[in-house]
């Protein structure tokens, strides 16, 4: 579903700008997508700050307190207890990776993931800036407790980098803006599968084949044509339920979830236009009920299911993950656990020089080849300055470490790590990037740079993202 940007657009000033690609359309699902995640973004960073001032402040007795809380949800013989903080890790986050998902689909079915030639060079880019992080890590981290860590640095916090990038509005080519949400979704895919594969409990069979039966349910629901919403969320509930039982994270629920979602339209947007221009002029209650409905379903699931969600994820969920897990007390001790400063350190440079470096030879690398090409109206350092934003691991890298160790000094130590390293990767990379769109050639400071060797140029205007 495309639409013109004419008379929709932001001023140019405005730091969620997203202007039109030459010779494309931006899809208006996806420049509101932008825009939310750049605002959600700056309520995130308020989290964290608060956060980290509540759990270092005299009431951080109050701050554990109010996450240790335990509550209980009983299902006849079957008791889930679980402390506030978790019930955010693992109930709320659950809703978030189901958001995930439904990008993820939206991404495969009419994003940039559906054509391999436009996709190639952000999913080649993300997978050199998840390998080159987790190398580096472990071998700063290599007979260390904190080895286990090895996936915090992989991560990519989405509405933290595309809120960097909006605050410099229109400077930056839309295309770049693209290449960056492209590869921090592909960096998510990365991040679910070695999640699932790598920081699993116990898995105990019994539930998981239970979760499974029940996505087959679903499954022949959605296959018999059936569009009423209450049975699926029951189903939903219970692949939860089940998968948080099976030893495999519930979050891993929510991204199957997403994934299940139909993309498509369940009635023609034309079909729905012919209907509404054939009533009368004064349509009755049963017309109107009908062309509501009738109206709705010339929305795909996904779409609506993710309009719904993603303001309430963005501005309520993740916010309360950030409050829930950015508060760590730093002391005077901080590192005194043995392995805390390696695997710190090991976090930080996996994020800011693994990233940095992983992305930007993975893409000179696929340039080269021929397998991908730059994004439209960008060059070489605003690649970089880029893939140093991508650096901002946050979210994603919390709940990894989350997974790895143990509440204590190690786990405090990582996420001590991912804060500063995501903080320095925000700061660096957003006065990098500014100075690369203002050098000559750049978005704001001249012509688009000349095709170089193993790329390819579009004759008529097609995406280069």
């Amino acid at each position: 579903m495309t639409t013109t940007t004419e008379g929709l657009q932001p001023p140019p000033e405005h730091p969620g700008a997203v202007a039109p690609m030459p010779g494309r359309r931006v899809p208006k699902v996806l420049r509101e997508f932008l825009e939310t995640q750049a605002a959600g973004g700056i309520v995130l960073l308020v989290a964290a700050v608060a956060a980290l001032v509540w759990a270092n402040s005299p009431w951080s007795a109050s701050y554990r307190s109010l996450w240790g809380t335990e509550f209980s949800l009983n299902l006849g013989r079957f008791v889930l207890t679980e402390d506030l903080k978790h019930w955010v890790n693992d109930g709320l986050m659950a809703v978030f990776f189901f958001v995930v998902g439904l990008e993820i689909k939206r991404e495969l079915v009419h994003g940039d993931l559906r054509d391999p030639r436009t996709a190639a060079m952000p999913a080649i880019a993300a997978l050199g800036g998840m390998a080159v992080p987790a190398l580096l890590f472990l071998v700063v981290t290599a007979g260390s407790p904190g080895s286990r860590g090895w996936g915090i640095p992989m991560a990519t916090d989405i509405a933290f980098a595309i809120g960097v990038v909006a605050l410099l509005g229109s400077r930056v080519p839309p295309s770049l803006k693209l290449f960056l949400l492209t590869l921090a979704i592909v960096d998510d895919i990365g991040a679910i599968v070695v999640i699932a594969l790598f920081y699993a409990g116990d898995v105990q069979p019994v539930f998981l084949a239970a979760a499974v039966t029940l996505v087959a349910v679903m499954l022949g629901l959605r296959r018999a044509g059936i569009v009423w919403l209450a049975p699926y969320v029951v189903l939903g509930a219970g692949v939860w339920l089940a998968t948080q039982a099976s030893g495999i994270h519930a979050t891993i629920a929510g991204v199957v979830l997403g994934l299940l979602a139909p993309a498509g339209a369940l009635t023609a947007v034309a079909v729905a236009r012919e209907w509404a221009a054939d009533l009368a002029d004064e349509p009755g209650p049963a017309e109107i009920d009908a062309m509501t409905r009738l109206a709705k379903t010339a929305v795909s699931p996904a779409e609506r299911l993710e309009h719904l969600l993603h303001p309430w994820t963005t501005f309520v969920v993740v916010p309360l993950f950030a409050l829930a897990n950015a508060g760590v007390s730093i002391k005077a001790d901080s590192f005194a656990a043995p392995g805390a400063v390696a695997l710190t350190a090991g976090v930080m440079v996996g994020l800011i020089v693994g990233k940095t470096v992983g992305i930007t030879a993975a893409a000179w690398l696929a340039s080269r080849t021929g397998l991908g090409r730059l994004p439209e109206g960008s060059t070489w350092p605003m690649v970089g300055a880029i893939a140093l934003i991508a650096g901002i691991g946050f979210t994603v890298s919390l709940f990894v470490s989350e997974l790895a160790f143990e509440a204590g000094a190690i786990q405090d130590a990582a996420k001590i790590g991912v804060l500063g390293a995501s903080t320095l990767a925000a700061i660096v990379g957003a006065l990098g990037l500014s100075r690369a769109c203002r050098a000559p050639g750049g978005a704001s400071g001249g012509r688009p740079p000349s095709p170089r060797a193993g790329s390819t140029v579009a004759t008529t205007g097609g995406d280069q993202s």
